[in-house]
């Protein structure tokens, strides 16, 4: 038999106390979570993720004191191998740029349905950058917005790619998640995720989305 994995161990942070509750007992359902503590604020979201140094943080943006943009660089440091999810009612792309900026692993609407609220935590957890649907087309359209780099220096970016991880670009501008990519190649998914990060680290991006933005602009996608 192989070996039973460990739940992930998830934080919550919202001030609604209901909303806690609820996503708690939503996640309790599914054996691959644990939701080991939650919190009202920024400071006791700190506090805790000091203590329990969850794997996952699922934190609202909308807080009392600190919003949860301006709050992730001290979880980041309280606890820092844990991915951090955005999960708010936000849909306006400027907390989502910031969000992102600041260090957040995903941006999830509250209108998620729970199935994919798992998947998205599983696939944070995979080292993947999670971003809601509805939310994706609004951020490649604030990337494009940033001033474009010359088309040369793009060039000399690519050049520095091997032949596979041109063609993993290229399925990740399609929209293609690690699953997928090594599913069309014939690849491990392991593999797949050495590839994107060595990806990102050759082109000096912070994620996936960046990286579809620049394999469109170069004609890949």
């Amino acid at each position: 038999m192989s070996p039973v994995s460990a739940p992930i161990r998830v934080l919550v942070v919202d001030d609604h106390t209901l909303f806690r509750r609820g996503l708690t007992a939503l996640l309790a359902r599914d054996a691959r979570f644990v939701v080991v503590g939650d919190a009202a604020d920024a400071g006791q979201a700190q506090r805790r993720a000091v203590e329990l140094q969850p794997d996952v943080i699922l934190l609202d943006n909308h807080l009392p004191g600190v919003n949860g943009v301006d709050a992730l660089p001290a979880l980041r440091e309280a606890a820092p191998a844990a991915r951090l999810l955005m999960l708010t009612v936000s849909e306006d792309e400027t907390d989502l740029v910031a969000a992102l900026r600041a260090g957040a692993n995903g941006y999830l609407l509250k209108t998620i349905e729970g199935d994919a609220l798992s998947e998205a935590i599983l696939r944070a957890v995979g080292g993947e950058n999670v971003v809601a649907p509805e939310m994706t087309d609004k951020l490649v359209a604030a990337f494009r917005a940033l001033p474009a780099a010359p088309a040369a220096a793009k060039d000399d970016a690519l050049a520095a790619l091997s032949p596979r991880e041109l063609e993993i670009l290229r399925e990740i501008a399609r929209g293609a998640s690690n699953k997928e990519i090594a599913r069309t190649l014939a690849i491990a998914e392991a593999t797949v995720k050495i590839h994107v990060q060595h990806i990102l680290r050759k082109l000096n991006l912070s994620s996936r989305v960046q990286a579809a933005v620049l394999a469109s602009e170069c004609g890949l996608a």
